[in-house]
């Protein structure tokens, strides 16, 4: 697995996740419990990883619907 997208933003999250579902890349939310322990500041961003194989692709996903990966 590798990190695809680092956010504080959780609509930008859930928008990333929704793309790659649509395009059957499996994705997977790290930090989330974190996230709710610090009490929704956001101080701590939630990740996605997505396996090695298919990084390329969603990085072009992203990219495709301006999410920025900084």
């Amino acid at each position: 697995m590798k990190e695809l997208l680092r956010s504080n933003d959780p609509t930008v999250i859930a928008f990333a996740t929704v793309l790659l579902n649509g395009e059957n890349i499996e994705c997977f939310e790290v930090d989330s419990n974190m996230s709710i322990l610090e009490g929704s500041l956001g101080i701590i961003p939630r990740r996605i990883l997505v396996p090695a194989d298919d990084y390329d692709r969603a990085v072009r996903i992203m990219k495709d619907n301006q999410i920025d990966l900084e």
